[in-house]
This record gives structure tokens, sequence and C-alpha cells, in this order.
């Protein structure tokens, strides 16, 4: 298939979202299927890149050239070496952080119960429940193994850990816990500011890492203040910005949900998951409307995103389990597969005005699966119900469409 790609090149951009470890590993099987699915996209030539929290931490590995098939190879080994999604990186307790609050312990317990024994009458009696607070991490883990895989990975040759020395524009967004606006580290007043460094802000998830200080700047997670930050792309003159969201509710309400997770699924998985379920609320509550007010700020640009449906209940995983991350790896791939297979009309339309075309004969093959790109042998038992069950759901797609057009 011959490309329309102009002499020049578009200026095309990534947008990548948060979602800790299963957002990177479902953003690594999505854009897997990207690459192999447009021709004349390179992921590791953009224009621009923008990451939040763990698309951060993806995007740092693109702009420094590692591209997409090593990601998967990397998921896929059994190695003992430290790999992009290793739990030792992310899960390291924060023993310091967790030791000097206990060491608070005792006093504040003395406190509080002197206070308690005055009764609920007592002005002071709510401010001795409050003190308790005082003697509890502000961290379950610590983010310092992320920094420190980062440092050592891009230090190796031919990769920088250095914003001023990428050939791409690439920013990495923070939000300032003291004064709630956003740190967009690569933009010209932080750009000395380590890549590593930035990640590691960019992905302290406030209860679950501790808040990063850099130079004097508390700083959390960029997605409080939006999902994306699509218009840092767009304002750094991306004119089609591809952005990848790996998290959506998870609608276990639904017949095939309660067959296999049970009734109440969320309620069952006790706090842990009623805390994923309302993030993820919470945090696409505002993608449509940050995508809308992106497009009226920026007519002349192209937007395309790619997200999970709410309907896939299988995404509900334990991520502290390599074959849980496999699978995860797996479902973003085909359901971004299935999203441009059903919406190739209109993604085919974007694409031509921007010098790209849809790969339809890789779209229409059933039988591909994200681990092809580094050979992974499949039997044959393996490959037909692969193929089957991408038949299945074509079939399903295009019935719908035909319900929805009568």
């Amino acid at each position: 298939m011959t490309s329309r790609r102009p002499a020049k090149g578009p200026r095309l951009g990534l947008a990548l979202a948060a979602g800790g470890v299963l957002g990177g590993v479902y953003e690594v099987g999505a854009l897997r299927a990207l690459e192999e699915s447009i021709e004349g996209l390179d992921l590791n030539r953009l224009h621009v890149y923008v990451g939040v929290s763990a698309g951060s931490f993806v995007g740092a590995h693109l702009v420094n050239g590692v591209t997409v098939t090593e990601m998967i190879r990397g998921l896929r080994s059994d190695g003992d070496g430290e790999g992009m999604f290793d739990p030792s990186i992310f899960f390291v307790p924060a023993y310091r952080e967790i030791g000097r609050r206990g060491l608070l312990l005792p006093s504040v317990i003395s406190e509080a119960l002197m206070q308690l024994a005055k009764g609920p009458e007592d002005p002071s009696f709510f401010g001795a429940l409050e003190g308790l607070g005082r003697s509890l991490p502000v961290g379950i883990f610590s983010n310092e193994a992320i920094r420190g895989y980062l440092q050592r990975f891009l230090s190796q040759p031919g990769r920088t850990d250095d914003f001023r020395k990428l050939r791409k524009k690439f920013f990495v967004v923070a939000t300032n816990l003291e004064t709630g606006r956003r740190v967009v580290f690569g933009s010209e007043k932080f750009s000395h500011i380590p890549i590593s460094h930035a990640v590691q802000a960019s992905t302290a998830v406030p209860g679950l890492y501790q808040p990063v200080d850099v130079e004097g700047r508390v700083c959390v997670d960029g997605v409080l203040l939006k999902t994306m930050h699509a218009s840092i792309a767009l304002e750094a003159g991306a004119e089609l910005l591809f952005c990848v969201n790996p998290l959506v509710p998870m609608n276990t309400g639904s017949e095939d949900a309660r067959e296999a997770l049970g009734r109440r699924a969320v309620q069952k998985g006790g706090l842990p998951t009623v805390l994923s379920q309302s993030f993820r609320i919470l945090i696409h509550s505002r993608v449509d409307l940050g995508m809308e007010r992106a497009a009226q700020s920026f007519p002349g640009s192209d937007m395309v995103l790619f997200q999970p449906e709410p309907t896939e209940h299988r995404l509900f995983t334990n991520l502290f389990r390599f074959h849980s991350r496999r699978k995860v790896c797996e479902i973003a791939y085909q359901q971004t597969r299935k999203d441009l297979w059903e919406r190739r009309e209109l993604i085919g339309e974007v694409l031509r005005k921007h010098g790209l075309d849809l790969r339809l004969e890789v779209l229409a093959d059933p039988g591909r699966t994200v681990w092809d790109c580094i050979g992974h042998p499949r039997t044959r038992e393996t490959q037909l119900a692969d193929q089957l069950d991408a038949t299945l759901r074509m079939l399903e797609a295009s019935l719908d469409r035909k319900a929805a057009g009568a």
C-alpha cells in the first residue's frame, strides 16, 4: 500500500494517560495495535509526546528509542533481570516513611487517649481523632525504585535522562500539591529536571506513593488535574494526536460480568476494588470534556481517542502476577484492533488527511495476537481459538451496526 505521507511529514503526537501498572501495560498493547495497523506510523519518531503517571513511564521509553516490540518482549520474558514492568520497581514498601511515622505513634496515642477520656461532648474529642492521622504514612510504597530504574536505564549508550538532549518534544505532567497547579516537565522552565525525576513525580499517586520534592515543590500524580493533558501536545504543534486512556469504569452489572465475576463484584473485592472503581469514574468523567475543550481550542488539529470498553470485565485482574499483565496486554491489543475496525471509515478519513492509511488487511486478519511481533509460537489449538474469538467479535460488531442503522 502506498503511503500518502507529505514530503515533510505530518506533525503527529501521542498523549498517554494514567493508570498505574495496569495502565502502562494496557498502553503498550494498544500501541502495538496502532503501529501495525496504520501505514506510515512510527511511534518512536513522532513530533511530540505527553505522558501522565504511567503514560510518562511508557513515554520515557518511546522517546529514547525503545520500540513497542522491545517492551512486549520484556513482558513476555521470564528472566530474572530487572524488566520494564517488574514488581520490584513499583511495589517497594516505604520502610523509612512507615518507620518514621511509627515512632510518633506512642505519643499520638497517649495524647488521643487523654482527650478521648473527656468524652464526645468535649471540643477536643474529634481533634484527638484527627491527631491520629499524624502517625499514618503518606504513602504505602516508595517511588525511589522507579526513579532509580529509569536513571540506570537512561544512562545506557544511545539514551538520555535529559529533556534538552532529546530529538523529540516530551512533556511529563505532575501536580504541585501545595498550589494545585500543574508542573510540566520538559517545558522551558523545567527542562533541566532529569526525566527520571519527572516521571517519579508524575507517578506519585496520592496515598499509594510518597509525594516527590522537586526543587521545593511537592509533586504528585498529574492526573489530579486532567486525565491526559492533550492540550499540551496540541500547543506544541501536533496536527494529529493519538490519545490512549487505559482506565474506564468497569460495567460489572452486565450479564457477562455477573457470570464471570459474580454479583456485586466491586463490593466483594473490598476497599482496593472500591477505590479502583472510584478512581476510574473520577478520571474518566473528565476525558470527554477535556477532548471537547481541546478540539474547540485547536480546531485545525485532529484527535483520536482509544480506550477499553466498559464491559471488558477481564481487566478486573491482579497485576502482581506476570500472567495477569500479559493478559491485559493482549486484551488491549485486541480491543484497539476492534475499535479501529469498527471506526475504520471515520478513522481512515482522519488518517488520510495527515498522510497515513489504515492497513485493513491487517485488521481483517482474525488470527493476530500481540505476541506475533516477537515470534511467539502458538499451538494450532490456540490459533484456532484466537481466530474464532476474533471472527465472532467482528460478526457481533457488524450485526450491531446493522441493527443501529435499522
